[in-house]
């Protein structure tokens, strides 16, 4: 739920006096409802808010998370970002032409996921849901790699051995359970790594969440659940999910919840290094709320024209990671003229190069859909298959018949 949902029903409960209230016309109700999802904290979050860099570009300090980087580490989160989301223009467009099935943006999301994604070691393991495109920069995938799926020609595209980072995964909320069993293994295995899940706000209600906080609690596994909450489940504000802030849920479970300014990517490396810190070292899981906002649709197959408002949007652009990073390097000279324009230049270059991959992307193999479904064969997986290569085959007959014609 929004801050201002949250006042709005205190007010409603503690008022000593009862008044009729008039009835609101359906535009104005839906104003009011729009009003109230635009997701601002009130001062009392916003003072539970981990905040190192504002929208304005200003550097603050906070007594929990303290962090100190190098100039050269500033301008790498800066890139980092800015090649993130002209991946994700071009995988946009790419869908928009045709290219892709589907695409699910992460417009808006950049600091939440670079920070995270940094804060990172090696031995670390990922479990992603499909929107984590800035973490599988950091970890190493090859951007191309990412689109297999959404074009449909194989079934992930990358080894997730090679780069500690899982397969996609488009079930809501499941990859939690996965991580926290692979954590209980890193567990036992003796190891000093931690996990982390990232899911998004509307997949905290899913009952997959829950099971995986009651596990990693009370077997105190070394993952951290990151929970990028970008205000809508699809079409559904938060307020209509919980009735506290998302952070807050991890105390019925028994351990720690931290809510971030998503679109601050200093505050996300500098929690989540906390809480991968506080995994390892035997203290049990950590939930990270970083708030933030989706800018563009849930996916490409949405349009979120029809229940956001266009003021809400503009709000939260003001808040822009990228901009906000940027201000703060121009302002203490750490990044020139030169730097900005070569940045550009790379992306431009990578934007080609995914547009290129894409197209020349070989159609798999019709039939490759029957193979690996059972271990030893079955009945009915043979009888599909004749079925469907005589139906693949009929085409070619009706080619040659038009030919001989």
């Amino acid at each position: 739920m929004t801050v201002e949902g949250t006042a709005e029903r205190k007010t409603a409960r503690g008022g000593s006096k009862r008044t009729t209230a008039k009835k609101a016309s359906p535009a104005k109700k839906e104003t009011q409802s729009r009003a109230g999802n635009s997701a601002r904290p009130d001062q009392a979050e916003q003072n539970e808010l981990v905040q190192l860099l504002t929208p304005e570009g200003k550097r603050v300090e906070h007594p929990e998370y303290a962090i100190d980087l190098s100039p050269e580490e500033l301008r790498g989160l800066y890139r980092d970002m800015v090649l993130t989301r002209r991946f994700d223009a071009e995988a946009t467009t790419l869908q928009r032409q045709g290219e892709l099935g589907l695409w699910a943006s992460l417009l808006g999301q950049e600091a939440a996921q670079i920070g995270s994604g940094r804060a990172l070691r090696d031995d670390d393991y990922v479990f992603p849901t499909y929107r984590e495109h800035g973490v599988a920069w950091c970890r190493g995938v090859d951007p191309t790699n990412l689109l297999g799926m959404f074009r449909g020609v194989n079934n992930g595209g990358w080894d997730p051995n090679s780069n500690n980072f899982h397969l996609y995964t488009i079930v809501i909320g499941s990859q939690t359970l996965h991580a926290t069993g692979y954590a209980m293994g890193v567990q036992k295995d003796g190891a000093d790594s931690a996990v982390i899940a990232y899911f998004g706000d509307g997949a905290s209600s899913q009952g997959d969440v829950a099971e995986s906080f009651t596990f990693s609690a009370v077997y105190n596994a070394p993952v951290v659940f990151f929970c990028q909450n970008n205000q809508w489940a699809i079409s559904e504000p938060t307020e209509k999910q919980t009735r506290v802030p998302l952070y807050q849920r991890a105390q019925g479970f028994g351990f720690p919840g931290v809510r971030v300014d998503g679109n601050d990517v200093l505050a996300c490396l500098a929690v989540t290094r906390a809480a991968l810190e506080r995994a390892r070292t035997g203290q049990g899981p950590t939930l990270v709320e970083a708030f933030t906002y989706r800018m563009g649709a849930h996916t490409t197959s949405d349009d979120p024209t029809r229940y956001r408002a266009d003021e809400e949007r503009l709000a939260w652009e003001a808040k822009d990671p990228i901009l906000r990073l940027r201000k703060y390097l121009e302002a203490e000279g750490i990044v020139d003229d030169a730097f900005l324009t070569a940045i550009d230049e790379e992306s431009e270059t990578l934007g080609k190069r995914v547009r290129d991959a894409v197209r020349a992307m070989p159609d798999p193999d019709h039939m490759a859909i029957f193979e690996n479904v059972y271990a030893d064969g079955h009945a009915l997986v043979d009888e599909e298959r004749a079925q469907f290569a005589a139906y693949q085959a009929s085409f070619a007959d009706a080619d040659a018949a038009a030919e001989g014609n």
